[in-house]
């Protein structure tokens, strides 16, 4: 099953978007890119310090993934990518017009526990209620779904997969 459109995973750290994100395209058939690797050094550098980045920061790197989505245009693919707020959704779809959004979402407390148990990120926890305090949830004109991230990968791959389907059918 090949999508025509680029997928973002987006939300806050720790909501499993490295885990979706290859799930989802393996069940689609398309490559997978890890936001995190779009990163400048210096914006690692930030992060793994404790340091919130600021919009300035995030340019370069929402561009990098915009041009990798416009290259897949077309072809399809998933790219993970916290798309906090509007305006960097926006700035993704400006690229690459046609990318489509899924949102993976749970409430903090979960979100904290998840983090606390990864090994190998450079994303503290003590950063995730700037995370939450910057999200803006997708707006109703905005082209995508929301999936709740409670359950398996596995379930939460299946849920996401369905509610594009959905959303692919209400647009045709």
């Amino acid at each position: 099953m090949n999508i025509p459109h680029v997928v973002v995973v987006m939300g806050v750290a720790g909501t499993g978007k490295t885990t979706i994100g290859p799930l989802l395209a393996a069940r689609y058939g398309v490559p997978y890119a890890e936001g995190d690797d779009f990163h400048p050094p210096a914006n690692v550098a930030k992060m793994s310090a404790g340091t919130p980045l600021d919009d300035d920061d995030r340019r370069p790197w929402l561009d990098a993934i915009g041009g990798w989505a416009h290259g897949r245009g077309g072809l399809g693919g998933v790219v993970s990518c916290s798309a906090l707020k509007r305006s960097y959704r926006d700035r993704l779809r400006a690229a690459a017009p046609g990318v489509v959004f899924v949102h993976l979402t749970g409430d903090r407390a979960l979100i904290e526990d998840r983090m606390s148990h990864r090994e190998g990120h450079f994303m503290p926890t003590a950063l995730l209620d700037s995370q939450f305090a910057t999200l803006q949830p997708l707006e109703p004109d905005e082209r995508g779904v929301a999936v709740e991230v409670t359950g398996s990968p596995e379930e939460i791959t299946e849920q996401a997969v369905a509610a594009l389907a959905d959303l692919s059918e209400a647009a045709s």
